[in-house]
């Protein structure tokens, strides 16, 4: 029995005494994120928080779970999966540090997700029936898989635009993967998700007050852990059958990344109409937009967290619908929610207009 706790326990006390010297070391070498027209913040703040983030994470995972472990329900490959994490650490700390290109960075997280895919075997092998579509040759699984664990690692370093947003979704996605996986039987992967939870809420000790931020070293490590527990929820349900298994597991592994993965398809498909390139900057992510509502940031933050929630049970309690038709019916349901809130800055922009 590998507990649980204990790997929470450490990682959190790790990252929580790890991060006032990463304070104070990011100040007297100036390693700051300074205010800008594109920042929600007015100060400079250090931006070096995923250091603790990672410390914590690699720590106590290598502490509690076994390389090579084997059990009824697969391999952990342990040594690959924390080969992909030094992959994007660096490049997310070197980029916190002096700006990588897109491309490089880019190239970094091709090779992370080689690494998990063709090493580790965390890999989609079906698309669960959509389309009519069941299993599915490595030719087309290796890169499909390749590409969802990219699109995770970018939807999370999108989403960290305002304070404690994306350790708080990160937070909420490892607990509840966590707990099934717990459930299940796959306590590698639930000792995964607690150690980046226990990580993530020492890290929002200093974030909620904007003491630091993570960073690209942060974020990017949140997307790639959250992928391989997505990507490894879908497949334990499609290869092993008990009382716990999860019906329309694509569209429920969604439901759990709702934020992050809705947020950067609409801002993606929103740029595109618009004839601009999906990766340009601008402040239309849903968090901007309940900042411009006139939320501060934790209470937005405390918004989107209890939307996710929401959509979590909601995934869960409707797995039965299909896989397709609840996919429909979670990207019907966030768009409406998204509906609600651009039309209220738009009545807030015509009150202020008449005033």
């Amino acid at each position: 029995m590998y507990d649980i706790i204990p790997a929470f326990l450490t990682a959190f006390l790790i990252t929580y005494f790890a991060t006032p010297s990463i304070i104070k070391v990011a100040f007297e070498k100036n390693l700051l994120d300074e205010p800008g027209e594109r920042r929600s913040h007015s100060t400079s703040v250090p931006t070096l928080g995923g250091l603790g983030i990672f410390a914590g994470l690699i720590f106590s995972t290598t502490f509690f779970i076994p390389f090579n472990l084997e059990s009824n329900y697969g391999t952990s490959h342990l040594q690959y999966i924390l080969c992909s994490f030094i992959v994007i650490f660096l490049i997310g700390a070197k980029d916190d540090i002096i700006p990588l290109t897109a491309s490089k960075k880019f190239a970094g997280q091709i090779l992370a997700a080689f690494i998990l895919v063709y090493f580790a075997g965390i890999q989609l092998t079906s698309l669960h029936g959509i389309l009519g579509v069941k299993e599915i040759p490595d030719v087309a699984g290796i890169p499909l898989t390749m590409l969802a664990i990219i699109v995770i690692i970018n939807a999370f370093n999108l989403i960290d635009g305002i304070n404690a947003l994306s350790a708080t979704i990160g937070c909420i996605v490892c607990t509840a993967f966590g707990y099934w996986f717990f459930c299940f039987g796959r306590l590698d992967l639930a000792i995964l998700a607690a150690a980046t939870t226990g990580a993530l809420l020492a890290f929002l000790r200093y974030n909620l007050a904007a003491e630091i931020f993570m960073g690209d070293t942060g974020s990017l490590l949140i997307g790639l852990t959250t992928s391989i527990l997505a990507i490894s929820f879908i497949q334990e349900n499609l290869v092993y059958k008990n009382d716990l298994t999860i019906a329309s597991a694509p569209s429920v592994a969604i439901g759990v990344l709702i934020i992050p993965l809705f947020d950067t398809l609409r801002v993606f498909t929103l740029r595109i109409i618009k004839g601009r390139s999906p990766f340009s900057p601008d402040k239309t992510h849903i968090h901007h937009l309940l900042l411009e509502l006139g939320m501060p940031h934790l209470m937005a933050t405390s918004v989107l967290g209890i939307v996710n929630i929401v959509f979590i049970a909601f995934s869960f309690k409707f797995q039965w619908v299909g896989t397709l038709e609840l996919g429909l019916l979670l990207l019907i349901l966030a768009t409406l929610l998204t509906g609600i809130v651009r039309l209220g800055l738009k009545l807030k922009n015509n009150k202020l207009k008449n005033a």
